[in-house]
């Protein structure tokens, strides 16, 4: 799933549009927070080819399956952790 679209919220919020025309609001800071900074955030772009969220010229990405899942909740790690 494809990302097409983002807007930087505030801090690691963004809102996420991906090409099966959803739309989900969420923070990224437990995803990327260890390798992005707050002041790296304003790196990010769509690579196009891919359809992945990168950061900082590219040395960081998330791949749009990865990001689709966190950002709708399914069956990622990050996620499924027990409190």
């Amino acid at each position: 799933m494809k990302l097409i679209k983002f807007t930087h919220q505030k801090g690691y919020q963004f809102i996420l549009f991906f090409e099966n025309g959803q739309s989900k609001e969420c923070g990224l800071k437990e995803l990327i927070g260890k390798h992005v900074s707050l002041q790296q955030i304003k790196t990010a772009q769509i690579n196009t080819e891919w359809g992945c969220l990168e950061f900082n010229d590219g040395m960081v990405d998330i791949a749009p399956k990865t990001l689709y899942h966190y950002a709708c909740g399914i069956n990622h790690p990050i996620n499924d952790k027990v409190a």
